[in-house]
């Protein structure tokens, strides 16, 4: 028997140390096809999404656990509302590459093809979740026990409470992962780009805040506006120190536009012609109402989510699990896989990050001192991850944060993968929070 210790200079230690490595790299491999035939199975296709999530195998899979379930296990809505739903939840974002899949998953699933010529054609129920839908995706904060009474209290096109709870976390699954599709360059791996960003004028995309751009909204341009609120994590992105960009970038995305818009056409060899043509020409904007509605800046104090009132650990997950069975364990799965990936980041810039987020969300931990948001996060990182988390429609383009955020590509990667997971238990909490209130009352 050979025994390999750190102390032997020998070639052979050095050649039992590769062996060793190509058994971790081979199981790893392995590991790894078997995640791609798991999103095969799930999608349809092995994608740049799935491409770039295989990077964090352990990750991957449980987000694949969770999708799988969610779209395809036994559940109380049937399997084509489902995938209209995710088809609703990306149209927000003008997701061309979501939209189109799950437009293709939903005729595979028997769904009726007329339901794709717009929200209008889609039966009642599925229209009254427009308005909820519209609310998680662009200002969670503002879900109320309201909402959740009007879908369970709509006379014949009522939901049931089970019903929605699904509903809900496969909107807030589909516009998390718009905030991943978009922020890892994604959005052309099956369609062209949207000429125009939902709830942004044509001449203005939000990574473009950070470029001067005069379309900026007030509550991005102009922060000295806001003296009276408090003062924002925001402050030391001096956006208007990258103007002398936006003319150079918004010229050369609308060429780039231009030239994809003739020339990419979608491919789906596997289904019928006829499913191929509905899919074609389904526009994202067919499935929205109120286009001007998009993320607001958050900054009024009394309206804060405490996490202390309503956290995850204490109030969220035993909720969904009991509303939803076994959904809680697998979301809970995913939370933590994403927190726990190795990484070049320190835990402490981890958490920024992840805090970050839900403060931009409206989401505050009493315990934790934002200053070290500022201190950890740089300008251009920061910027990044906001327009990621809030305006993901339009970071699909040629000059942006990306570019500037002093990250490698696996280190961005990491960094999207939070973005996606924090943004997803937002909404989710806000959600969660709007159903307790409506229990107990």
């Amino acid at each position: 028997m050979i025994i390999c210790t750190n102390k032997m200079e020998y070639p052979l230690r050095t050649q039992c140390q590769r062996v060793q490595n190509q058994m971790k790299v081979n199981s790893e491999k392995e590991r790894v096809s078997l995640l791609f035939m798991k999103a095969l199975v799930s999608r349809g296709s092995v994608d740049a999404v799935s491409q770039q999530m295989a990077s964090h195998p352990q990750y991957f899979e449980s987000f694949l656990r969770t999708q799988h379930y969610i779209l395809h296990m036994d559940g109380p809505l049937p399997l084509p509302y489902r995938h209209y739903i995710a088809i609703m939840a990306a149209a927000r974002h003008h997701c061309n590459y979501l939209v189109y899949l799950h437009s293709a998953q939903f005729l595979r699933m028997g769904g009726d093809p007329l339901w794709l010529q717009g929200l209008e054609a889609a039966p009642p129920r599925l229209r009254l979740l427009d308005h909820i839908n519209k609310v998680l995706a662009h200002q969670p904060w503002m879900t109320a026990c309201s909402h959740i009474q009007t879908l369970l209290k709509s006379g014949e096109q009522c939901w049931s409470l089970a019903e929605l709870v699904q509903a809900v976390v496969i909107l807030a699954h589909c516009h998390s992962l718009c905030s991943f599709v978009f922020g890892c360059e994604s959005n052309t791996d099956l369609a062209p780009l949207s000429k125009s960003p939902n709830g942004t004028p044509p001449t203005f995309c939000p990574f473009d805040a950070a470029n001067g751009n005069a379309n900026v909204p007030q509550s991005l341009a102009s922060p000295s506006e806001h003296i009276t609120r408090r003062r924002s994590l925001d402050s030391s992105c001096d956006m208007v120190c990258l103007k002398e960009r936006i003319q150079k970038s918004q010229e050369e995305r609308e060429k780039r536009e231009e030239r994809l818009l003739q020339t990419h056409t979608l491919q789906q060899t596997d289904m019928e012609e006829e499913e191929e043509d509905v899919i074609c020409f389904t526009d994202p904007s067919r499935f929205i109402t109120d286009p001007d509605f998009s993320y607001q800046e958050f900054a009024r104090r009394e309206e804060e989510f405490r996490v202390q009132d309503y956290s995850w650990e204490d109030h969220g997950f035993s909720l969904i699990n009991r509303l939803y069975s076994d959904i809680g364990h697998l979301l809970d799965d995913r939370f933590r896989s994403v927190t726990t990936l190795p990484s070049l980041h320190s835990p402490d810039l981890k958490r920024a990050i992840w805090n970050y987020i839900h403060c931009v969300l409206g989401i505050r931990y009493d315990d934790y001192d934002y200053g070290e948001v500022n201190q950890l996060l740089e300008r251009d990182l920061k910027l990044y991850i906001k327009a990621v988390a809030c305006f993901p429609d339009a970071t699909k383009t040629s000059v942006c944060p990306l570019s500037w955020a002093p990250l490698k590509t696996l280190e961005r990667i990491h960094v999207n993968l939070l973005v996606m997971e924090a943004r997803l238990q937002a909404e989710l909490l806000y959600a969660l929070r709007a159903i307790t209130q409506y229990m107990i009352a």
